[in-house]
């Protein structure tokens, strides 16, 4: 079955979800549709990118993923097509995309004039048959040329020495639980075997596996099913109880 993600800041109170489904299965009935999440922060393509660079790759190769994230916005540079560790992934020029990976990707095409429109639902007048159609065999190559480079968004990077690591907050769950960009492989690189984890108030100098090692209302600290480093309040909002937020910062300290 040809298979498409979907993913937009678009909720699920008003009718532009199922127009865009519609779009896409008016070209191809037998397309399979999976609702990644649209509940994706307004223009917040930081969540998208998130969210999507997640789960993408725990989707058949091949599968065509469609971001409907800020698609009006000036800040779009026209709507194109890339290739990601054989996955095609299409939407606006806006910066999204180059957040899904650290690597490059593969191809990148910029869609052609004659397959935009002036359109106020950029979603559904233009994104939508492109990807029913690539999804059903169709190459991105056929809707536009190369592109050199797509825009570019370069995410808060965490830095890392011999003496500790600082990183940030990268995502607030819906629980509260704060999701930094600290990897479990540099902190494994770095960890002397002693550490000291500081954020707000508190100093963490022990990890946990899972929530219910500590006790409900207790802080947490532990690597996610990510490899990134997730701190929280076990029963409670942590970022509302720490007075942590996105972009926060994270201090590990290494007594070396």
């Amino acid at each position: 079955m040809a298979l498409i993600t979907f993913t937009s800041d678009f909720g699920e109170k008003d009718f532009y979800v199922p127009a865009v489904k519609a779009k896409m299965l008016s070209i191809n009935p037998q397309l399979g549709i999976v609702d990644i999440s649209h509940q994706i922060g307004t223009y917040d393509i930081a969540h998208a990118a998130f969210v999507l660079r997640a789960v993408y790759n725990e989707f058949p190769k091949g599968t065509v993923h469609l971001i409907a994230i800020n698609s009006t916005s000036s800040q779009t540079e026209g709507f194109i097509g890339i290739k990601l560790n054989e996955h095609i992934f299409i939407g606006p020029n806006n910066g999204v995309m180059s957040m899904l990976s650290d690597q490059d990707p593969g191809i990148i095409v910029k869609f052609g004039d004659i397959h935009i429109k002036a359109s106020t639902f950029p979603a559904k007048d233009i994104l939508a048959p492109i990807a029913a159609k690539v999804a059903s065999g169709a190459a991105i190559h056929d809707f536009g040329g190369p592109l050199q480079r797509i825009r570019k968004v370069m995410p808060r990077q965490f830095k890392a020495s011999k003496k500790g690591i600082v990183g940030y907050v990268l995502r607030v769950d819906n629980y509260g639980n704060l999701i930094t960009n600290i990897t479990r492989e540099v902190f494994n690189q770095l960890n002397p075997g002693k550490f000291r984890i500081e954020f707000s108030r508190e100093v963490i100098e022990e990890l946990q596996t899972s929530y219910d090692q500590v006790e409900a209302g207790d802080c947490f600290v532990f690597f996610n099913s990510l490899d990134l480093l997730e701190i929280g309040i076990n029963h409670g909002h942590g970022a509302n109880l720490l007075g942590l937020k996105y972009d926060s910062p994270v201090y590990i300290h290494f007594e070396v």
